[in-house]
């Protein structure tokens, strides 16, 4: 082979050489080839909810919970409290609540508690049956969330509502009051009266369910639901001498549905990633 021949061979390959240099880094730099190679491997991990319109976090939430208590059977009791969380990410928070549920007497007594008294003392042998009954009036607690779900709801094809889902478990006290309702012998006022038998606090541990729904990068709708449980002893139906003291106990549970407005600050960080 002519030397002319075997230099221009060279060269040639020399060329290509280059040219496949030089398109090797421009293939790997391809977001487009990545991308790519990143569906056929199957390696990426996918979230199912992406582009989150709200972050919690490195940010604290204040919120004011109205509510009330439906699982007592004696008395209507209305709640107010105050709710501070600090989220530590998106899915892990840690919480403390307080709570106070005003006591009005004879006035918040329920329909079940007058008909109960009124029944045994007009009935056969006029009993003067006394309903044991008790108030909490004042809880605290602190512990942990934990939130595992985040959803977007498309509402009316327009408008795309973004909401969480989030379950608590605490661990706080609570001071209730201890009333006997009887019936009014002395004819003035109420039928049916109530009678203090002491105050108690108890130590009360908690489950609770809740869900924000985002208004904007700040407010959100807050909706819960919270199990508080406590031992007591059972029901004691009678009052003074001859009245055995009961000494066993059981679990009660107050449950406490309400609702409110969750504020979020410090301010948003901005998104720098699908999240």
């Amino acid at each position: 082979m002519p030397f002319s021949r075997i230099v221009r061979s060279a060269a040639a390959l020399g060329v290509l050489g280059l040219l496949g240099g030089a398109a090797m880094p421009a293939h790997a730099e391809s977001p487009g080839i990545d991308a790519l190679d990143e569906f056929r491997s199957g390696d990426r991990s996918r979230s199912a909810i992406e582009n989150r319109f709200f972050l919690k976090g490195d940010r604290f939430e204040l919120a004011p919970m109205f509510g009330y208590v439906p699982n007592n059977p004696f008395a209507k009791r209305f709640v107010g409290g105050l709710l501070l969380a600090y989220h530590f990410n998106e899915h892990f928070a840690a919480e403390g609540l307080i709570a106070y549920s005003p006591d009005l007497g004879e006035d918040d007594l329920k329909g079940l508690t007058k008909l109960l008294v009124v029944i045994a003392h007009t009935g056969p042998g006029g009993s003067d049956f006394q309903q044991p009954l008790d108030k909490i009036k004042l809880w605290a607690t602190f512990g942990a969330a934990w939130t595992p779900i985040y959803g977007k709801i498309n509402l009316i094809g327009e408008t795309v509502l973004n909401f969480d889902l989030s379950f608590t478990g605490s661990l706080g006290v609570i001071s209730k009051v201890n009333y006997f309702a009887r019936f009014d012998n002395s004819g003035q006022g109420s039928s049916v009266v109530l009678e203090k038998a002491g105050n108690e606090v108890k130590l009360s541990p908690s489950l609770g369910v809740g869900t924000n729904f985002f208004i904007n990068q700040t407010i959100a709708l807050k909706l819960d639901g919270r199990f508080t449980f406590y031992v007591d002893n059972k029901p004691q139906y009678c009052e003074g001498t001859g009245c055995d003291p009961v000494t066993q106990q059981r679990l009660y549970n107050n449950f406490t549905v309400s609702g409110g407005l969750a504020f979020f600050f410090p301010r948003m960080k901005p998104r720098l990633y699908d999240f």
